[in-house]
């Protein structure tokens, strides 16, 4: 049951506290410190038992009935927090700021912080290697504004999209954890699978507010100097985004102070279909393993690894960038230098998030110890990069530089091994202050400070009764029997008279009492004060530290791709202005690592007389591998990596489309074929002369007559009219004729043979069609039981032995001949052409000669 604001009469006045901040905060879950605890109440117990798996109880009455909480320790609430926040849930922060001694009712509390999915900072919450983005979309009559934000790293960027299907390929590109979009946002379908989706108030999207926002947050007049000035849409999404990303934190984000325009057109485009087909970081399953990014990150630190996933999901069409960084791969293979450069990096750790944490003023002690740690490894680095001949390895060094200041103050400051939170003290080095050397010496050493002050007192006053003590109610007292009382110094006040003794104090007493009781807690107030102080050391430098910070990723990345240059046998592929590609030896990255055999490799060439190769040959031959390979050797090459080739020349690429496998989408109707044929549709609108596209198996959700003619029409607009690369796989072998009609059309095949009736895959790539398709054999290979495979045997020879169906009439070709292949057992064999211009024929109103000629006209046609 949801309680609202207005039913607080009923309530203590701690509830109506809890339903006052509640009510400021619907859509969040209120965790509510009360003591050492977090808890919840109501709806949100409720939903976070769930979630934790933690036990809901009740916390007596209020307003008559009994109110459910669920609470958790907030020492141990980052886990809590961190599984909610994977479920798309947000959480308020809710801390007490008043002061418990002095409240009068219940202790002043308010939200301190919002965690949402999309605005995470803190690692226990984040995934080391992939971005955590919060993201922003605004449309106008289907073009739309996008906005992204890293908070954990202050990378904030924009683009405008033109279409539907560009915002779907930027969302797979990036996958946000979340989106914001306004509340009349038209186009929900394209979220779909996508979590943490938050509507904002359509005025949150105003141009001239996002604006002043944005402006404001960079401290500039206008955003032309970062090439935004007229994008409207993506200012009035970026707006949102950064309103909200302040709203959240409730506090400066003095780390996010660019905003880079993204265009898609100085990228190779890769769609989302193609995206999720070629497996870049994120499998078919929606798991990491067996990648593109699962093979090629060796990085040395995380920072490296998210940039390694930025460039896989973008590779660029600037030849002048990815030749700088493969001039700087082979800069760093020469003599090995990449492997003293790893191993250095390794001691450089995440320092992108910690700096993020320091500007949030979140960091925490060990953060400080990374930091420290990274400052003094970057003299020893800037020595290994010194001999790696590449002027794109010096520009990133200079801008790594060193911080010897800084690290010498985190030096002095922090000590080896901190604790995890500075809340308890124990963070900050002995002599690094004096005071709280004193504070930490009066709270640690009281008792032996006493024993001092009596052992000289009593050699002071020749007092042998003299003692020093303490109680809770009158403090540190020096204590002389009531005999010898009378002999005290007088610089001794009297503070208390017992029966048989007297009680004195003295002004160096009172003082370390004054130290001593307040010691403990004046100690840790100064040890965060000191390093707050510390903190702000560090944030007063933070522009340069983001920009080394960035360069120590690339660094990392570019060390990473010799690295797996070297241990993969990757060759650096050359870029032509002249289209086409000439690979030799080409290998798939992927599949190769998971083989225990050896793998084979194939060539692969187009150009202008090979602009389509026709692919066929058995199931399970290899020719998807063989496709995708090509595909994948492109998009490594264009981010400035290697390739798993003996050899590669590459023409200007400007897409990379595949049509590959056979998925439903039952959630938006869409039944196998409808989603191929979309996914063919987006192809022939969208595909140039420059495009390379994969096409697996077109046409084989319909019968054979309609499959076939879609396959024919597809293969000769992609040939004729578009002129794209095109590696098209068929099982048609009707399709093998195009090559005969279509100038720039070859087949290829990949090749199997029979052994003991069963089959052996060679995976070798020839020229010329496939003799046959072997699905029997296959079918057997799968497991299909032996009587199935007889009575297919059966089937097969009748069908062969019937009329095969014919390839579709060309009006721009010349029809292909009849060709004998395995036919389709489900299709329907519709009457040819022949057949009903015979059965309308009218006999009895034929001479002779008509007769004849009819005959003729017939056997023409069948022998056309």
């Amino acid at each position: 049951m949801a309680v609202t604001q207005s039913d607080t009469p009923a309530h203590t006045p701690m509830m109506q506290q809890y339903l006052r901040i509640k009510g400021e905060h619907p859509s969040e879950l209120v965790f509510y410190r009360m003591g050492d605890f977090y808890e919840l109440f109501y709806d949100d117990a409720r939903k976070a038992a769930e979630l934790m798996d933690i036990t809901l109880t009740a916390r007596g009455h209020s307003g008559g009935n009994p109110i459910p909480m669920a609470g958790i320790p907030y020492h141990s609430a980052e886990g809590y927090i961190a599984r909610l926040v994977r479920a798309g849930q947000s959480i308020a922060i809710c801390e007490q700021i008043g002061d418990p001694a002095t409240s009068k009712g219940p202790v002043d509390r308010q939200v301190v912080r919002i965690v949402t999915p999309g605005t995470l900072s803190d690692d226990a919450f984040l995934e080391d290697r992939r971005d955590n983005l919060l993201a922003a979309i605004f449309s106008h009559r289907e073009r739309f504004g996008f906005a992204s934000l890293d908070i954990s790293s202050g990378r904030f960027a924009v683009s405008e999209l033109d279409s539907l299907e560009a915002l779907q390929g930027e969302l797979q590109r990036l996958r946000p954890a979340e989106i914001l979009i306004s509340e009349d946002f038209p186009y929900e379908e394209v979220l779909s699978g996508f979590t943490g989706i938050r509507r904002q108030g359509p005025w949150l999207f105003e141009t001239d507010t996002a604006r002043r926002v944005i402006t404001q947050q960079l401290q500039v007049r206008d955003l032309s100097g970062f090439g935004c000035e007229d994008l409207t849409l993506a200012i009035s999404a970026a707006g949102c985004l950064l309103q909200y990303a302040k709203d959240t934190q409730r506090t400066a984000l003095p780390h996010i102070r660019k905003l880079s325009r993204e265009r898609r057109e100085e990228t190779v485009i890769l769609d989302a279909t193609s995206r999720r087909n070629l497996e870049i970081d994120t499998n078919l399953m929606g798991g990491t393993q067996h990648t593109l990014a699962w093979v090629m990150d060796r990085t040395a630190t995380a920072m490296g690894g998210r940039q390694l996933r930025r460039w896989l999901n973008r590779p660029l069409r600037d030849l002048d960038v990815v030749r700088h960084r493969q001039q700087a791969v082979s800069a760093l293979l020469d003599g090995f230098h990449f492997e003293p450069v790893h191993e250095l990096l390794k001691a450089v750790g995440d320092i992108e998030r910690v700096l993020a944490r320091v500007a949030l003023r979140s960091a925490r002690p060990r953060d400080l110890a990374r930091l420290r740690d990274a400052f003094g490894a970057l003299p020893e680095l800037q020595q290994a990069l010194k001999p790696v001949n590449s002027h794109h390895v010096v520009r990133l060094a200079t801008t790594i530089s060193e911080y010897p200041a800084l690290e010498d103050l985190l030096g002095r400051a922090v000590i080896d091994n901190p604790p995890v939170v500075i809340r308890d003290g124990g963070v900050i080095r002995e002599a690094f202050d004096a005071e709280l050397d004193e504070l930490r010496n009066i709270s640690e050493n009281a008792g032996q400070y006493l024993l001092d002050v009596e052992t000289r007192e009593r050699e002071r006053t020749g007092i042998s009764t003299l003692k020093v003590g303490y109680n809770r109610v009158h403090g540190y007292y020096i204590e002389i029997s009531r005999a010898q009382s009378g002999q005290a110094p007088v610089d001794y006040i009297r503070r208390q008279t017992l029966k048989n003794a007297e009680r004195f104090i003295t002004p160096e007493l009172k003082t370390f009492e004054d130290k001593a009781l307040s010691a403990k807690s004046r100690s840790l107030a100064r040890e965060k004060a000191l390093y707050d102080e510390v903190l702000e050391a560090v944030a007063e430098q933070l522009a340069p530290l983001q920009d080394s910070a960035q360069a120590l990723a690339e660094l990392d990345v570019l060390s990473n791709f010799a690295e797996r240059a070297t241990s993969l046998r990757f060759s650096a592929p050359e870029f032509s202005e002249t289209s086409g590609f000439d690979i030799e030896q080409g290998r798939h990255p992927v599949v190769e690592q998971l083989l225990e055999e050896p793998y084979v490799p194939n060539d692969l060439l187009i150009d202008d007389k090979r602009r389509m190769l026709v692919i066929t040959g058995p199931n399970m031959g290899g020719k998807s591998t063989y496709m995708r390979q090509a595909a994948l050797i492109a998009l490594l090459a264009y981010t400035g990596s290697f390739v798993p080739a003996s050899r590669a020349r590459l023409g200007p690429v400007d897409r990379i489309f595949t049509r590959m496998g056979s998925s439903d989408d039952i959630a938006g109707g869409r039944s196998t074929f409808m989603v191929e044929m979309t996914e063919t549709a987006n192809i022939l609108h969208n595909a140039t002369e420059h495009s390379l596209v994969l096409m697996d198996e077109v046409g084989r959700g319909t019968s054979t007559f309609d499959g076939l003619s879609l396959a024919w029409a597809t293969a000769e607009h992609l040939a004729r009219e578009i002129r794209c690369y095109t590696l098209f796989a068929t099982h048609y072998f009707e399709l093998t004729q195009l090559a005969d009609q279509l100038e720039h059309a070859v087949n290829v095949h990949l090749t199997a043979t029979e052994h003991d009736d069963s089959i052996v895959f060679l995976h070798n790539v020839h020229d010329g069609p496939a003799s046959q398709s072997y699905g029997l054999q296959v079918a057997k290979l799968a497991g299909v039981p032996a009587g199935v495979i007889s009575n297919a045997r059966l089937q097969l020879k009748q069908l062969e032995g019937s009329a095969a169906p014919v390839a579709p009439m060309k009006t721009t070709a010349k029809a292909p001949e009849p060709a004998v292949m395995q036919g389709d057992m489900f299709a329907t064999l519709e009457p040819s052409a022949v057949e009903k211009a015979l059965a309308e024929l009218d006999l009895d109103d034929l001479s002779p000669r008509q007769a004849l000629e009819q005959l003729y006209s017939l056997k023409a046609r069948l022998d056309g």
